[in-house]
């Protein structure tokens, strides 16, 4: 049996929008990258991945296309598979669909498990929310009762401190 990683993606355009996804751990970066275009309906496009440290900064870089073996230069997705960049639970993708406008996803791993029987991969185990449109991001607006953050933290509006509190001691 081969080991399936299973992904959370989250925007920062739309705090609802979430997506699982089961992958094989020998998935190359660029069938993922397919995946991804096919799972959300969006047009084939130039992306990159890039892996991430806890506070989301960009590391390592991994694109479509192969921009040489120079030092510095990005290593190309169908050279890497997740299984080579992926090793801890927790770790992170940042994946960049539109390197002009600096639009992302985030992906997070939240688990590994053997493949099921008879199951194919990759695939989407759940969905939550409208996808962000791929081109143009004012129309992601959500007009909603706002982000899952805002109901949750709305129980601690009528919070008022502590007046007897002094600064001078």
């Amino acid at each position: 049996m081969s080991m399936i990683f299973r992904f959370r993606m989250l925007s920062d355009e739309n705090d609802r929008f979430v997506r699982d996804y089961e992958v094989q751990y020998d998935t190359t970066l660029l069938d993922f990258h397919r995946f991804i275009l096919s799972s959300l309906e969006y047009e084939e496009c130039m992306a990159s991945f890039f892996t991430a440290d806890d506070r989301w900064e960009k590391q390592r870089e991994f694109t479509c296309m192969d921009m040489g073996e120079g030092e510095g230069a990005p290593e190309s997705m169908e050279r890497v598979t997740l299984g080579q960049i992926i090793h801890n639970s927790r770790d992170r993708l940042i994946y960049l669909f539109d390197l002009f406008g600096d639009r992302a996803y985030y992906l997070e791993l939240t688990g590994t498990y053997e493949a099921e029987k008879g199951a194919s991969y990759p695939r989407e185990i759940f969905a939550q929310a409208e996808v962000p449109d791929q081109y143009d991001p004012s129309r992601n607006r959500v007009d909603d009762d706002g982000s899952i953050f805002d109901d949750m933290m709305s129980d601690f509006s009528d919070f008022e401190g502590d007046d007897n509190y002094d600064d001078e001691y």
